[in-house]
């Protein structure tokens, strides 16, 4: 039967990379996974203790999500941020993803126009396409930490129809970069005065090494912010996470989550409380000793190997960086790593599509071990030309 025109979407580069490691893992191969950024460690043990003590059915929960979890989420925002969050603010999801399709169908009409900063995570723009929306590219550099900024908000504006949204992701997938405060509040009043909606990408809160995170919340309510337990909890699988938007949006986008998803997963729900106790965030923030010394371990080995403009990684599990001089391209060396020597990394097309071909992103979310393995097979693989 004929396709719509909107189901030829491009494909998601490194869960295709994920598929092809897992068939060669099958064959008995030996891989080290840094293709997505899938922590090592799983749940915290809070989280199975919540669901195992759970009673009864695990039937449908509201739209909005368990006002227990609710409730949890905007303690964290008091405890990390010092901000006083109302829980019916908070909408419960089926990981960021969700987040995301509910943000978009809330916010913007078929036909809008919504800016990105490439290098971005590749399903920001597949998710717009897929609605009917239009997304405008934002050619970030490091000059700006391969983040937008005000003028290059405008310079997009200027350049193209009018612009209805901003997606911002800080720290940013795949670059690790942050915008601190200053920086962030501008780039917040940059979007109120042109009349542009901002949705605020904070899945990797908390998985940071120098200094925190700022949330979008500490400067406006003006804003919808996403999360997940996915990244600092480790919890991928469990497909649970939430957004916080302007009051006037809970109704409208309760409404779509009704229609959508009818709710997000009960059981991933319960977990992610427990995951939300002292215990849990103790458990989760254990592990950025581990991350910490893979980062330093994965970006020595970039530079050693020759690899250039390797973005500062001030966040999240990633380094992102150009191909020394003289390699092929970025999905032949990605080919190459995979197929002789085990290694699984994304070819930087994934999240720029005109200057990704020379850049290749290594997720470090693995354990150090593993992390020290996938950094040998690189070595070796450059040294064999």
């Amino acid at each position: 039967m004929p396709l719509s025109a909107r189901s030829a979407t491009a494909p998601f580069i490194a869960m295709d990379i994920l598929a092809e490691a897992g068939r060669l893992e099958a064959e008995g191969r030996d891989i080290v996974h840094m293709e997505v950024g899938e922590p090592a460690y799983g749940a915290p043990r809070a989280a199975h203790e919540a669901l195992a003590a759970a009673q009864g059915g695990l039937g449908y929960t509201g739209g909005l999500g368990l006002p227990a979890l609710r409730e949890a989420i905007a303690e964290l925002y008091a405890r990390r941020y010092g901000i006083a969050l109302p829980a019916d603010r908070i909408v419960v999801t089926a990981g960021s993803s969700a987040g995301f399709v509910l943000a978009f169908l809330a916010l913007f009409d078929a036909g809008a126009r919504v800016a990105l900063a490439d290098p971005g995570y590749p399903a920001y723009r597949n998710i717009l396409g897929t609605l009917g929306l239009t997304a405008v590219r934002i050619e970030a550099t490091p000059e700006t930490r391969y983040q937008p900024t005000p003028a290059l908000l405008s310079a997009a504006a200027a350049a193209e129809d009018a612009i209805g949204g901003l997606i911002l992701a800080s720290p940013s997938n795949p670059t690790g970069t942050m915008l601190d405060a200053p920086t962030l509040a501008a780039l917040i009043d940059a979007c109120a005065a042109s009349g542009v909606s901002l949705v605020a990408d904070e899945i990797y809160h908390g998985l940071t090494y120098d200094a925190p995170a700022p949330t979008a919340l500490a400067h406006t309510d003006e804003v919808v912010v996403i999360n997940s337990f996915s990244k600092y909890w480790a919890m991928t699988g469990w497909r649970i996470g939430w957004m916080v938007v302007p009051e006037a949006m809970v109704r409208p986008v309760q409404n779509l989550a009704q229609n959508l998803f009818i709710c997000a997963p009960h059981p991933a729900q319960i977990a992610a409380i427990g995951a939300l106790s002292e215990a849990g965030e103790a458990e989760a923030a254990s592990h950025m000793a581990a991350y910490r010394a893979n980062r330093e371990r994965m970006i020595a080995t970039l530079q050693t190997l020759g690899f250039t403009g390797i973005a500062p990684a001030d966040g999240a599990f990633y380094a992102y960086a150009s191909l020394p001089e003289g390699t092929p391209d970025s999905t032949a060396f990605c080919q190459r790593l995979l197929s002789e020597y085990g290694v699984a990394a994304t070819p930087g097309l994934d999240f720029d599509p005109l200057r990704g071909n020379r850049t290749v992103r290594f997720s470090y979310a693995q354990s150090p071990e593993r992390i020290e393995e996938g950094c040998s097979r690189l070595a070796k693989m450059m040294a064999a030309g």
